[in-house]
């Protein structure tokens, strides 16, 4: 991803309400202007998330979605003929149970480029690191608002893929408006590398990505404002499918304002 800007990378929590819906929605955003999936696994404590995340995550848990079926989904949304890059987001706790090596070995094999772990700091990401080098998955760090100077240069030491810039102190939902502490933050972070800067954690609307992209971001990451445009209608979830089209469309049309207005700022 190095080199590219305006980048749109759009968060599913798999199997949320169906199986079926997951991929119909991928497949959607993605030829709506989504440049990266980022395929959750569900978890009974997402605690990184908020609440249409959470809910996201029981519906899925009850309908029967479990890791190694959210491994194989990776593998579904290929043969779907989504080329995209697909990074995984799983809390630690699945990953252990199963075992890092085979965890790393198998979504690389279903044909995912890079995996976050929320609740793994980077100083016991030795294990991660170590099996994400040895099956070709880039393991994705996070930088917050209150990242201390020198943990971040470590951080970004060890970063690869991109870094996920979590823009406020809080839980993943959408926000109405842009904390002047957001742009600060990716300013701060973008003065230390040239590695690819992704923003996430409450970016809802056009305006909001193109301030963030021509704040120095080479992208930004939306999640919770997809969810709850098909959670009002989970009877039907495939009747949302257009208004999802159109968000991602008006999302990644702020990308790409955003990246013209840095460039014709340098």
């Amino acid at each position: 991803m190095r080199g590219q800007r305006g980048l749109y990378m759009a968060h599913v929590y798999y199997g949320d309400p169906t199986e079926e819906f997951s991929i119909s929605q991928i497949k959607t955003l993605v030829d709506n202007g989504v440049d990266i999936i980022e395929l959750g696994i569900p978890f009974s404590d997402p605690t990184s998330d908020g609440p249409v995340f959470q809910r996201a995550c029981g519906r899925a848990l009850a309908a029967g979605m479990t890791p190694s079926g959210a491994i194989d989904g990776i593998a579904k949304v290929r043969r779907e003929g989504v080329d995209n890059p697909i990074v995984v987001t799983s809390y630690y706790n699945p990953i252990l149970r199963m075992g890092v090596n085979e965890f790393m070995e198998r979504i690389s094999g279903a044909g995912a480029d890079a995996l976050i772990v929320p609740n793994v700091p980077y100083e016991e990401a030795d294990d991660l690191l170590g099996a994400g080098k040895q099956h070709g998955i880039h393991i994705i760090f996070l930088i917050a608002p209150t990242t201390p100077e020198r943990r971040l240069e470590e951080i970004l030491k060890r970063a690869s893929g991109f870094v996920y810039l979590v823009t406020i102190t809080g839980v993943t939902g959408a926000r109405d408006t842009l904390e002047s502490s957001t742009l600060e933050l990716v300013e701060r972070v973008r003065g230390h590398t040239d590695i690819p800067l992704l923003a996430g954690f409450g970016i809802s609307e056009r305006e909001q990505a193109r301030c963030v992209v021509a704040a120095g971001a080479d992208g930004v990451i939306t999640g919770s404002v997809l969810g709850s445009i098909y959670e009002g209608a989970l009877d039907n979830p495939g009747s949302t499918l257009e208004r999802l089209a159109a968000k991602a469309a008006e999302i990644k049309q702020g990308c790409i304002e955003g990246h013209e207005q840095r460039r014709e700022a340098i």
